[in-house]
């Protein structure tokens, strides 16, 4: 398979004894893991295994996946430790204003009087907003808060994104 494929959730163990997997989401979307969407399973260099959800909910701040044809723990052991993914087509259109974290990852940040602060390696969910991580060259890490006070314009097209520093931001 060589289309491009977008991580949406981490195998991190087994649930039970009926083939459940336990599963960090890595995506917005609600609906990613409805029954009957198909998936795929990809652990490092093996091929992508596709896969269709036959039962989902929420334990423990989890998602608890079973797929359809594997009904037992012994079928499900070896995506311990690797990615749900879907492919571009399944990505879901964005209103105006929103970005995909892959489209967002790799960008290029200035503040708006042009000074180049490094670039985004990371963006972490930690509640009302997400965060960014600027990886600075010779500095430690900046965290950047995506609200509209702080991120003034995005372009994806130009991987650049320009912000209004708050005070305390950068030091």
């Amino acid at each position: 398979m060589s289309q491009k494929m977008y991580n949406i959730g981490k195998i991190v163990n087994t649930h039970g004894i009926r083939g459940e997997v336990k599963v960090v989401r890595i995506s917005d979307f609600e609906e990613r893991f409805a029954v009957g969407n198909q998936v795929y399973a990809v652990k490092e260099k093996a091929a992508p295994v596709a896969l269709t959800i036959a039962t989902h909910r929420i334990h423990k701040g989890f998602d608890l996946l079973q797929f359809e044809g594997y009904a037992n723990i012994n079928d499900v052991e070896h995506f311990k430790g690797g990615y749900l993914k879907i492919t571009e087509e399944q990505l879901t259109e964005l209103e105006s204003g929103e970005y995909y974290y892959h489209e967002i990852i790799g960008c290029d940040v200035m503040t708006a009087s042009g000074e180049s602060l490094g670039v985004v390696k990371e963006i972490l969910s930690p509640g009302a907003n997400d965060v960014w991580v600027i990886k600075r060259p010779n500095e430690k890490d900046l965290l950047i808060p995506y609200i509209d006070e702080v991120v003034k314009e995005v372009s994806i097209e130009n991987k650049k994104v320009v912000i209004e520093p708050m005070e305390g931001l950068l030091d």
